[in-house]
């Protein structure tokens, strides 16, 4: 009874950005880079269920600090060591057999912008009390608290020894910044 009084209050709207969100960014990844870089995105699809069944009304201030080590985290280290270390490329040719993926509007748009301007909006609309960004920090944190952690199961999916894999490194920080965030928005203040 309380899972339902708790979506009630999110508002019908709200679930419906939300959950529309949570399918579009996980379809753009299918469409524009395959099966694979697709379940990257299902820390949307969990952030969705985690912001339904789990109030907060955490308050930015308690937040602020866990988001933006996320954040920068994520951009700084996390991409630029997948960047650097060619992600895609050993993914590629390792992993699904297929070809580096071409730099596209599109992919840009759907894997980039999209979801880290999702990202970015965060501040505001947590500040306002603002559903959205509840359900936006959790795709945020659902995503690189768990969903990131798929580095160190990518070696069992190549023939050989288990061993470094593009962007692991940078998860041993990233990870445990979004569980603090996790426990931000699900602590009791």
């Amino acid at each position: 009874m309380a899972a339902i009084k708790n979506i009630s209050a999110k508002g019908g709207g709200n679930i419906t950005i939300a959950f529309l969100l949570s399918i579009l960014i996980p379809a753009i990844g299918y469409y524009y880079l395959g099966t694979l870089y697709a379940l990257f995105a299902v820390g949307y699809l969990g952030g969705f269920i985690f912001w339904l069944y789990i109030p907060s009304r955490t308050k930015w201030p308690l937040l602020r600090a866990p988001f933006w080590s996320t954040m920068f985290a994520f951009l700084f280290l996390h991409k630029v060591e997948e960047n650097r270390m060619n992600f895609f490329k050993v993914v590629s040719e390792k992993i699904t057999g297929g070809t580096v993926p071409e730099i596209s509007l599109g992919l840009v748009a759907g894997m980039l912008v999209l979801p880290i301007g999702i990202w970015l909006s965060i501040p505001l609309l947590i500040k306002r009390r603002h559903e959205l960004g509840y359900f936006a920090i959790w795709t945020l944190f659902i995503s690189m608290g768990f969903t990131e952690l798929a580095h160190f199961y990518f070696p069992f999916l190549i023939n050989g020894p288990y061993k470094y894999f593009p962007g692991m490194a940078s998860v041993v920080v990233l990870a445990p910044l979004a569980w603090w965030g996790i426990w931000r928005l699900i602590k009791k203040t």
